[in-house]
């Protein structure tokens, strides 16, 4: 018979993340798998580059406005189940893409992952804001961001070369059917799903209380302009190098999927060292604010030279970037997860998420639209995705007050 204390018993943090972890790199390459084989599936279904950006609109436009509903449910059911469904139904989505047939068979297959997807962030915020102590958030969110970040990486390696042998069909099967793995280990795990004992607060947060908060509007607006130029890259730089560049799938998967790895390394460095930043004196304002403002100005100087300076340089300033932005990625999830608490962190990052997924209806789209519009040139697109990280140095820098727990008994 358990006793109850081991009936009470939580999975270890380490373990927890870890799992997490994986979910997000099995995540990541679920919904990269189709800017990998965007020449190949394009041929085949005879998709306009407009088109093609509707496919990732889709895929955005559920991702974005489920955050909503996903934050509420992961208050309500709690983070384990909420993201048990979530990885199902993306997994079963990506498995399913294997045997579309049409523009519109992808498109629901797209806004179904999206779906599935949304509860990613929000979950796993719950979850560290009720599991992690806080002198440790950082590492916990450096190793989350590292495995979302080598998602891409793996995926585009793997899946190029995969694509290239067998086909973007037999692909999407294999990675779907994998991908449901992960729910045999997460099935079995204890999470702790109340509050924080560093964090209490007397009364329910209501969502009056989270949409009152400043805070939540200048992470959101980061969130916007660092996403635009990631989803961005993540949707077109594989078609622009193909396509633009002369590469060959394999040089653009192994050129993509090494930057890709580069910022998946710097999120956990980055995770780590804020930890020990913060632990040492210094303010998690700077220690955060830092690194989020660097990888804009970063972004700015690569999307502006991409269509317009020679490969080598264009290929240097990408890996600047994504080594910046991977030092900045911990720091969009461990402020809501310091300021709201695991009282209120899911709906927070609910809301934070799905106006920083904006860009992937917006941008994503409208990048295509700019591509067609002139003649298969990129200039435009890249100009744009360029400027709107003047937007994100806004709402990190002017609009975000100092970060330290709300009080919301006092809110």
């Amino acid at each position: 018979m358990p006793t109850k204390a081991s009936a009470l018993r939580t999975t270890a943090p380490l373990v927890l993340v870890g799992l997490m972890a994986i979910s997000l790199f099995i995540n990541y390459i679920d919904r990269g798998n189709l800017a990998t084989g965007a020449t190949q599936i394009r041929g085949d279904l005879n998709l306009s580059a407009t088109a093609y950006g509707a496919l990732g609109a889709a895929f955005y436009f559920a991702y974005a406005f489920c955050q909503l509903p996903a934050g509420a449910l992961s208050d309500r059911l709690g983070g384990k189940l909420v993201l048990g469904i979530g990885a199902l139904l993306w997994s079963v989505s990506t498995l399913l893409t294997g045997f579309v047939e049409g523009f519109m068979g992808l498109f629901v297959l797209r806004m179904m992952l999206g779906m599935g997807e949304s509860v990613a962030f929000t979950t796993t915020s719950k979850i560290i804001a009720s599991n992690v102590p806080r002198a440790q958030m950082g590492l916990a969110n450096g190793v989350i961001g590292f495995g979302y970040l080598v998602g891409p990486a793996v995926g585009t390696l793997l899946g190029g070369v995969m694509m290239a042998q067998w086909g973007w069909r037999v692909t999407f099967v294999l990675f779907g059917a994998v991908s449901l793995l992960w729910l045999i280990p997460w099935s079995r795990v204890r999470i702790n799903e109340g509050q924080s004992p560093e964090q209490p607060s007397a009364h329910p947060v209501t969502m009056r209380q989270i949409l009152g908060q400043r805070a939540l509007w200048g992470a959101s607006l980061g969130h916007f302009a660092g996403n635009w130029n990631w989803y961005f890259i993540l949707g077109y730089l594989p078609m622009y190098l193909e396509m633009q560049r002369g590469f060959s799938k394999t040089h653009m998967a192994t050129v993509v999927s090494s930057a890709y790895l580069v910022n998946a390394l710097a999120a956990l460095f980055a995770g780590w060292a804020l930890d020990k930043a913060i632990q040492r004196g210094w303010s998690p304002s700077l220690s955060l604010k830092l690194p989020l403002a660097a990888a804009h100005v970063a972004g700015l100087v690569c999307m502006l030279a991409m269509p317009a300076m020679p490969i080598g340089i264009c290929l240097t300033l990408l890996f600047v970037y994504e080594i910046a932005l991977g030092l900045s990625c911990p720091a969009y999830f461990i402020i809501p997860q310091i300021m709201a608490g695991p009282s209120a962190a899911a709906r927070w990052v609910g809301v934070q998420n799905m106006m920083g997924n904006l860009p992937g209806i917006i941008g994503v789209f409208f990048a295509g639209v700019l591509i067609d519009a002139g003649n298969g040139s990129y200039s435009t697109a890249f100009l744009l995705a360029g400027l709107v990280n003047l937007l994100g140095l806004v709402g990190w820098l002017v609009i975000l007050p100092r970060v330290e727990p709300v009080d919301w008994d006092a809110a």
